[in-house]
């Protein structure tokens, strides 16, 4: 036993912590990739193994491809993977990494990029983030969604923009349910002040904003005007995880499409800047009397 919990060897199976599927495929594929280099055995022998190339094998154990149970149960017998409850407990994962998470529904709104970032952001234990232009998604209210969605024109809203607010609203569970990630939000002021939706939406949704700083796991910082733009150029999510095979990432949506960063060098970037941004912000304290003396201006 270590000061950090259980010794494992390679041919236990992976531990299921991990509920999303997206964090499941990539738990796996750590697994699988630990087994490999533990019989020593090449990419391109394993690809070879199951009817495939070495860059197939090399992007399932980056957890960037859906698992086969077929190919994974060749692999673990290549492997040397041999009892009979390791493998089940293993062939039985993979089939819930396979399962639709409860997003798949909202599928057709969904870019390829984003499901990814939904399955892991249920699986995160720390949420950070930082933003520029809006309230974070998890913190907006209904009519702010709706604003956005419907790009200031919420009396034109149909079926998709109901769908768009509905999938906003579901993604915010995350911070009720048991067990619920901790969020460290930090905006910048300009975002108080820039009147999506209208007096009233602001007004709402500055009480809400309000309402989740008395969550225990919820803490926002406002980065003042004078202060503003010094940090960070942009906005961006770092994502922490208590799984040892879910590394850090930080998360960057642009225009068409998303930057996923997990390398060492990248996340310690990003954490000395959001260090910074916390230090530059107004203190949770003093957000909570700036949004107080908001919401009295307003």
């Amino acid at each position: 036993m270590t000061a950090a919990g259980p010794e494992t060897t390679p041919g236990d199976p992976p531990t299921e912590r991990a509920g999303s599927p997206t964090a499941l495929r990539i738990v796996l594929g750590a697994h699988l990739r630990r087994l490999r280099e533990a019989a020593e055995i090449s990419r391109h022998e394993a690809g070879y193994s199951i009817r495939n190339s070495e860059s197939k094998i090399s992007r399932l154990e980056l957890g960037r491809v859906s698992l086969k149970e077929r190919d994974v149960a060749d692999l673990l017998t290549l492997y040397g993977v041999a009892d009979e409850e390791q493998r089940t407990a293993f062939l039985d994962m993979v089939k819930r990494s396979n399962e639709p998470g409860w997003w798949h529904r909202y599928g057709d709104l969904l870019p390829d990029w984003f499901h990814d970032y939904i399955g892991l952001e249920e699986d995160a234990t720390r949420i950070l983030t930082y933003e520029q232009q809006f309230v974070p998604g998890l913190m907006q209210t209904e009519a702010y969604a709706r604003a956005i969605a419907s790009h200031g024109r919420p009396e034109l809203g149909g079926k998709e923009i109901d769908r768009r607010v509905a999938l906003r609203m579901q993604r915010q569970t995350v911070l009720a349910r048991p067990g619920a990630p901790r969020l460290w939000a930090v905006i910048d002021e300009s975002v108080l002040h820039r009147p999506i939706g209208g007096r009233d939406v602001m007004l709402a949704q500055v009480e809400c904003l309000l309402e989740l700083t008395r969550k225990p796991q919820v803490t926002l910082q406002v980065v003042p005007f004078r202060l503003s733009g010094y940090a960070a150029e942009g906005s961006f999510t770092m994502l922490r995880f208590s799984e040892p095979e879910l590394p850090d990432l930080v998360y960057i949506e642009h225009l068409i499409g998303a930057l996923y960063l997990d390398k060492p060098v990248e996340i310690e970037l990003y954490s000395r800047v959001f260090d910074r941004l916390t230090v530059d912000a107004e203190t949770p304290a003093n957000t909570r009397q700036l949004l107080l003396k908001l919401r009295a201006e307003m």
